[in-house]
């Protein structure tokens, strides 16, 4: 910053001088620059000639919570293959187009009740930001909600057999390997549409076994996210629970052993699963998120945290709970940010305990306020503050506990953050048990990146938020925006580069869009 305003400061003071002794300016046309990165450009050991991306979200062009043309037109893969027409790839990336503006977002969608939302959008509902069409439902203030007006996914009907994204939102790692995943669409748990509607033979071919057939001479593959993402996103208290090691290691290297096959020329790079806790899904809204002035809290104080407190001292007295639970549970409340009240499952169920002058006590059960270890899921922020039937004295996270879907508790970021390096150690093995693969450390790099908290690159700056106009990530807090992405391509990049001796220039992220600023109903 300082040096920032050394700069100013100077050319201010040659501005003035420059003034006062009245002498003829020599204005010049601005020195440019051709970049030459291109043509300097090798492929090393790799062969780029027909580039292949297999794999789940991250990979499709998924952002802002929806499939659509925009995301597409810029996914990871699309971006890293322009890179490598400059040493010796081919022009060509075809992808699965799902022709659609807005997309389909199948999380905020409910099609039987004919309510059909598109992508996400920051939306600013006090009618400071820019205008567009209302979202639908509205959207708690800087929290994303989705567009009214969205497409179905229609079958694709470009030529499958010229396919080189093979990216599919919504996938675990285990689908990428079972038909299961193109069909029926009935009855089975595997099954994804946006595969389906590009599948060769829906319900018989396999995600793998579409890639491998597209003979491709260099591939990308970045699976697995979805086997922590999925139990993470649902606060841990989903359907969804996290892969296990023994299923991940098979999957995986079943996965790797087929795509390069016998073929001795092929190689690739692959992806590590990011750390959870380096996205702003679960970063962007606090534990302490609760505002309140000094008479609000003062009066929860009085009709809760006292009453409450009480209780807890008299059932550790009686045995029923240790004291170091009784004094995770005591809530407080004080003007200024509050911790959020929550439901922990993991908590003594103090329900039978709860009669008489203490019945009134029963909604907090299993109740504690959040602490710093933990983390608050993007989706609590349109429920945060909001009342049961307008009934002032009922407000979610402050008098009525969220439910445990809402937060990552401690114990949960724990396991799931363990889980996470299991299945990247595997990553790691199966990447140095095999030389014609590269690794693209993705993890270490939001880390670096959460560190840092900012980094420039090619003059532009990066942060590890979804806050416009700095921000990598895309409205859903979980996969990035365009620029976001090209961010990525350049950690692909720099690994392949690395391995296999080649050249292949980085991405210049200002050609790239970031989030957009909150907009607000006409």
């Amino acid at each position: 910053m300082k040096k920032i305003n050394y700069r100013g400061y100077t050319l201010s003071l040659l501005l003035l001088v420059g003034a006062c002794s009245q002498e003829d300016i020599d204005l010049k046309a601005p020195e440019t620059t051709t970049d030459t990165s291109c043509e300097d450009a090798t492929a090393g050991s790799a062969d780029f000639s027909k580039f292949v991306v297999i794999g789940d979200a991250l990979t499709a062009g998924f952002q802002a919570g929806a499939l659509f043309t925009e995301g597409q037109n810029n996914s990871l893969g699309k971006i890293l293959n322009k890179q490598f027409e400059c040493a010796g790839g081919s022009a060509t990336f075809n992808q699965p187009d799902i022709n659609s503006v807005n997309g389909f977002n199948s999380t905020n969608s409910n099609v039987g009740a004919g309510v059909i939302l598109g992508r996400l959008v920051l939306f600013d509902s006090d009618g400071a930001g820019s205008k567009t069409a209302s979202p639908t439902p509205a959207g708690y203030p800087g929290v994303p909600a989705p567009y009214n007006t969205a497409d179905l996914p229609a079958a694709y009907t470009g030529d499958k057999t010229k396919l080189n994204n093979f990216g599919v939102p919504g996938i675990i790692l285990g689908q990428i390997l079972t038909a299961f995943t193109g069909g029926p669409s009935t009855g089975n748990p595997a099954y994804n549409g946006l595969y389906a509607r590009f599948a060769s033979s829906p319900g018989t071919s396999t995600i793998l076994g579409d890639a491998i057939a597209a003979q491709g001479t260099f591939f990308l593959f970045w699976a697995g996210n979805g086997d922590v993402l999925a139990y993470a996103v649902a606060g841990g208290s989903g359907p969804v629970g996290l892969t296990t090691t023994d299923n991940f290691s098979a999957q995986y290297n079943a996965a790797i052993n087929g795509l390069l096959g016998s073929n001795t020329n092929l190689k690739g790079v692959v992806g590590n699963i990011p750390d959870v806790a380096t996205i702003p899904h679960f970063t962007t809204v606090k534990w302490n998120a609760i505002p309140l002035d000094a008479a609000t809290a003062s009066n929860v104080t009085t009709n809760l945290a006292n009453n409450y407190n009480a209780f807890l001292d008299q059932v550790a007295a009686a045995g029923a709970i240790t004291a170091a639970e009784r004094d995770l549970r005591k809530v407080s409340y004080a003007a200024g940010q509050n911790p959020i009240l929550l439901t922990d499952e993991t908590l003594t169920d103090l329900s039978p305990y709860m009669q008489g002058p203490a019945e009134g006590l029963l909604p907090y059960a299993k109740a504690r306020q959040t602490k710093n270890t933990d983390l608050v899921p993007l989706s609590a922020g349109a429920i945060l503050g909001t009342t049961i039937g307008g009934d002032a004295s009922k407000v979610y996270g402050v008098t009525v506990p969220l439910e445990d879907k809402y937060i990552l508790t401690s114990t949960e970021v724990t396991e799931i953050r363990t889980r996470t390096t299991e299945l990247n150690s595997i990553i790691k093995g199966a990447v140095e048990s095999n030389s014609r693969l590269a690794l693209a450390d993705v993890n270490s790099t939001f880390s670096a990146l959460v560190t840092a908290t900012a980094e420039v690159k090619s003059g532009v700056t990066i942060t590890p938020t979804l806050t416009p106009p700095t921000g990598a990530f895309s409205e859903d807090g979980i996969h990035p925006n365009s620029r976001g992405y090209a961010y990525v391509a350049n950690v692909f990049i720099n690994a392949i580069n690395a391995k296999f001796g080649s050249t292949v220039p980085q991405v210049n992220l200002g050609l790239y869009k970031g989030t957009g600023l909150p907009v607000s109903p006409q």
